[in-house]
């Protein structure tokens, strides 16, 4: 028996019904990542504003490491390759730091006299 990934129509026509619906549940899922990442990123703006106001660093390497083997654990439980997990939250991570580093640097003209960076 074929599976809906090898059901072909063998005249090279439209594609079969469940390739299509296939294709409709990826784009459904692309469309809930993207308003899942938008989330993820107003919440590390908060966390980056909340950074610049007390001073504190742009990356967290512990937090970054906590997460990173959370993740890897919950890719290993539903059977997603770690290595991929660990790769994609590393780039979204690489993101947020210079997201802060962007925040931190905005908060430091605006709270210098005349809106002018020290040297």
């Amino acid at each position: 028996m074929r599976s809906a990934s090898e059901s072909t129509s063998s005249s090279g026509g439209t594609p079969p019904a469940a390739l299509q619906a296939l294709r409709q549940s990826i784009d459904n899922i692309d469309t809930a990542l993207i308003a899942m990442l938008a989330e993820r990123f107003r919440c590390t703006r908060e966390v980056g504003e909340l950074k610049a106001r007390y001073g504190l660093p742009a990356a967290d390497p512990a937090r970054e490491a906590r997460q990173i083997a959370r993740l890897r654990s919950l890719a290993e439980g539903t059977k997603l390759d770690p290595d991929f997990a660990e790769k994609f939250l590393a780039f979204i991570i690489r993101e947020v730091i210079r997201h802060h580093e962007a925040i931190a640097r905005e908060a430091e003209v605006r709270d210098t006299p005349g809106g002018v960076s020290a040297p």
